[in-house]
């Protein structure tokens, strides 16, 4: 007798997914699904509801019509507050607090992954000695690069990446790709806005296409 192959859900599934704004179609309806240890890459131009459908997804905006599911299960807040870590264009930093006290105040907030600490995490994305430096007078790149360091400590099994490798350089953008292949690995999954292939991580990908204007 042979034992049969468990089948898990997806990680992250979309059916039906669609979303208007002020009577005008954005996208949809969209089927998709990401599984763990795989990345969803999503492209398209501006006005094609990257940004949007990520927002969708965090639970940060509501879709017209559709499902969403993790694990399976329909996705409700609670779900998405364990599941998802939401790297968005903005850096969700407090400008008044250095970077190690902004790490951990969002430890404190989202958890924190297991054998991480917020002073490895720092070293880990190039800003090891800033550690007393305020969130405002870091630079774009810098402040990116500290908000990789919050998601690195995210236990969230599922990323929302929009444009992570914007305002960075190619070893930022090398280290993104390190960051994703390694959450991959742990079995993690990942969900990458961009508009075009000429960044891309270098693991099994899926791809979804949006259209709109460029």
């Amino acid at each position: 007798m042979i034992d049969s192959v468990p089948n898990h859900p997806p990680l992250l599934a979309a059916h039906g997914l669609t979303f208007s704004r002020n009577d005008e179609p954005v996208f949809g309806p969209l089927e998709f699904a990401v599984d763990a240890g795989e990345a969803l890459l999503v492209q398209g131009g501006n006005g094609a509801g990257k940004t949007t459908l990520l927002r969708v997804l965090a639970g940060l905006l509501r879709a017209d019509r559709g499902d969403i599911t993790i694990d399976g299960r329909a996705a409700n807040a609670t779900q998405r507050s364990r599941a998802i870590a939401y790297l968005g264009h903005l850096p969700a930093l407090k400008a008044d607090l250095d970077t190690l006290e902004n790490l951990n105040f969002l430890c404190g907030l989202h958890g924190r992954r297991a054998r991480q600490m917020p002073g490895n995490a720092l070293a880990m994305v190039g800003l090891a000695g800033y550690e007393d430096a305020l969130a405002r007078q870091l630079s774009a790149g810098q402040k990116k690069r500290l908000s990789l360091a919050r998601l690195w400590l995210s236990p969230a099994p599922l990323w929302l990446l929009d444009e992570p490798y914007a305002n960075l350089d190619l070893e930022g953008i090398n280290l993104v790709n390190r960051m994703i292949s390694a959450h991959l690995r742990s079995g993690g999954a990942a969900l990458v806005t961009t508009h075009g292939a000429y960044a891309a991580p270098p693991v099994q990908t899926r791809m979804l296409m949006l259209g709109g204007a460029a």
